[in-house]
């Protein structure tokens, strides 16, 4: 059962490019997923590609230009937003300055609870607040110091606490561990994790790195330039990549065995990534894309099933499930 669903979501962002002309910033444009209940969907790709706009997008934190966001069988308006945003959180990409210095641990944890109104008294909410601490591995020496206090790692896991005050179902993590030292990141991430195990949590997981998203994902969508190109089952999408900026990525993750890194063959993409101000006409890949030919210039290929829950918008996928 899909808790959340988005159906051909835009977000264009006006432009002023003279003092009587505005273009359009096609940050997101015509993107559908849906993320099942208790499951993680990992988002990837390039910086700039309209992941974090997509998850800023959901949560109304931007209006969408087109396309409709369902949560829980209900769609989401400016109009009824107020009655989610307790089921539905974020944790953003930076602890250092998501959290706000001059509050204590305490008092940023209980915010949501008092904006929220979930709690009915001073105990119930300093219950609240310790149970959320508890849950990320804090405690309560920490209630009363201060953001500058704590080192990376603990300032993310202060972000989790605060997102999972008011009991939400629904989390989108924009590059939650980008920030972090790597040693860190697997630390948070099994926080995520655990989370998701005790409480039955649903992720949006977005991030750049593909061995993180991996880790956590069932389900990988890749972004390239405002569009999904391939959406698959996250085990299935490293063995299978069909889509050639898919295969691009994966070509491009480190490997601890030399043996395998040598064998291995890198696939180099050229030039720049396209403006989302003026894309390329057809595929926005194709002037990347070293399989690209006439038809790529003239229509935009269509997002098809070309396996099992193996999605894939290219005109020239590979086929990984022929004999």
């Amino acid at each position: 059962m899909s808790l959340l669903e988005i159906t051909d979501l835009k977000k264009y962002f006006p432009l002023r490019v003279s003092l009587f002309k505005t273009r359009q910033i096609k940050a997101v444009d015509g993107v559908s997923f849906a993320v099942e209940k208790g499951r993680t969907l990992g988002l990837v790709g390039e910086s700039g590609c309209g992941k974090s706009t997509i998850g800023r997008t959901i949560l109304y934190l931007h209006k969408p230009t087109a396309g409709s966001v369902v949560f829980d069988g209900h769609e989401i308006t400016a109009s009824n937003i107020g009655e989610y945003r307790g089921r539905m959180q974020i944790v953003f990409q930076d602890p250092y300055s998501s959290l706000n210095p001059r509050m204590t641990v305490g008092d940023i944890v209980g915010e949501p609870v008092d904006i929220q109104k979930t709690a009915g008294s001073r105990a119930e909410r300093a219950e609240i607040i310790l149970n959320q601490l508890k849950f990320v591995g804090l405690n309560t020496d920490h209630l009363n110091r201060y953001p500058h206090e704590f080192s990376g790692g603990q300032r993310q896991r202060i972000s989790i606490a605060r997102a999972l005050a008011t009991k939400p179902e629904f989390i989108v993590c924009d590059e939650p561990v980008s920030a972090l030292d790597v040693s860190i990141q697997a630390q948070v991430i099994n926080v995520f994790m655990e989370l998701q195990a005790k409480l039955g949590l649903t992720y949006l997981f977005i991030a750049h790195d593909l061995s993180v998203v991996r880790h956590i994902s069932d389900v990988i969508g890749v972004m390239y330039l405002g569009k999904l190109v391939e959406k698959c089952v996250a085990e299935e999408l490293y063995r299978r990549p069909c889509h050639p900026y898919t295969q691009a990525l994966i070509s491009a993750i480190p490997v601890p065995d030399p043996a395998v890194t040598r064998a291995r063959t890198r696939i180099l993409l050229t030039g720049d990534v396209p403006s989302p101000i003026d894309p390329p006409s057809g595929c926005r890949f194709r002037t990347r894309c070293a399989i690209a030919k006439d038809i790529c210039a003239e229509e935009e290929p269509e997002v098809k099933e070309i396996g099992p829950e193996h999605f894939c918008a290219c005109h020239f996928p590979s086929d990984p499930y022929a004999p």
